[in-house]
């Protein structure tokens, strides 16, 4: 999976390709082909998060 700056490319990369977002988070997801995984942002409560950490 890919952790991008900006999911413009990423979504006319395949026809399959959806942009989702879940939690203030925006995934690219893509059945037909999985290489094509890609993020926008960190969610509070994950380890890319740095909120809380030490």
């Amino acid at each position: 999976m890919k952790v991008l700056s900006s999911l413009l490319s990423m979504k006319s990369r395949h026809e399959d390709c959806q942009v989702v977002k879940r939690k203030g988070t925006l995934y690219v997801i893509c059945k037909s082909n999985p290489k094509f995984k890609a993020r926008q942002g960190a969610t509070k409560g994950t380890r890319l998060s740095k909120k809380g950490v030490k």
